[in-house]
């Protein structure tokens, strides 16, 4: 299922849709609700071509499609409330760990032209200069693969404390593999990655929060964005990726 929704603009499409239907069925989302009255006052409107069994045809494949539509608004609500909250805190904090190794990788002297609305005397377009890592391309282009990270981590299970969190497991570069600890990591036999899922659902909802806290140089940026702004860490202990 987590490749179905991917930061495409398909996807995005589809999760927007399904966030307007699921405001409608009475769960957690944004957008506005459909009103289908208007699609079928637009079919059945004096003067149309339409005859009577048509209209009757329209309004039974309507009903249909609103049924359909609900059901899946309670399944997506279903899915959507059961977040775990150490899998979702987990994906949050590592995102952020990929997002600023990604970012130390870069120069802070690069810079990219970003243009204004401003137009100068001759006509030309006023154009400005930013930090690469501070860019909207740049910072968007990270988050479309931040969450292929997510491959390189695991549950890992504290010998002492029993705590479970979500860790880093394979090495980045030359860093060495790590060996004392590995056999407290929990693998997924499946082909199916919650933290993966949980990651492009952090981003997929918040890509611009992510984007505002970087170009602001937010202290505390993992704190922030994952206990404040999308609230799964707030009950969860922090523990260092």
């Amino acid at each position: 299922m987590a490749a179905v929704l991917r930061r495409s603009p398909v996807s995005r499409g589809i999760v927007g849709t399904m966030r307007k239907v699921s405001t409608h069925a009475g769960c957690r989302g944004r957008g506005q609700r459909t009103d289908a009255r208007a699609l079928l006052a637009a079919a059945t409107e004096p003067g149309g071509a339409h005859s009577r069994r048509k209209r009757q045809v329209f309004s039974m494949t309507l009903l249909s499609f609103q049924i359909g539509i609900f059901f899946t608004a309670v399944l997506y609500c279903s899915v959507e409330g059961k977040r775990d909250p150490i899998t979702y805190c987990g994906a949050c904090r590592a995102m952020v760990d990929e997002l600023l190794y990604e970012i130390r990788k870069v120069s802070p002297s690069k810079t990219i032209d970003v243009g204004s609305f401003r137009i100068n005397p001759d006509g030309t377009q006023v154009q400005n200069k930013v930090p690469l890592v501070k860019s909207e391309v740049y910072l968007t282009e990270v988050l479309e693969g931040i969450c292929e990270k997510m491959d390189d981590y695991s549950l890992y299970i504290d010998p002492n404390t029993k705590e479970k969190t979500f860790k880093r497991f394979a090495p980045r570069d030359n860093d060495p593999f790590i060996t004392d600890d590995f056999n407290n990591f929990q693998f997924n036999p499946s082909d199916s990655n919650p933290l993966k899922y949980a990651c492009e659902r952090v981003v997929e909802e918040n890509d611009e929060e992510i984007i505002s806290l970087v170009t602001k140089d937010t202290k505390d940026f993992a704190e922030k964005l994952c206990n404040e702004v999308v609230g799964f860490c707030k009950d969860i202990p922090h523990t260092e990726l």
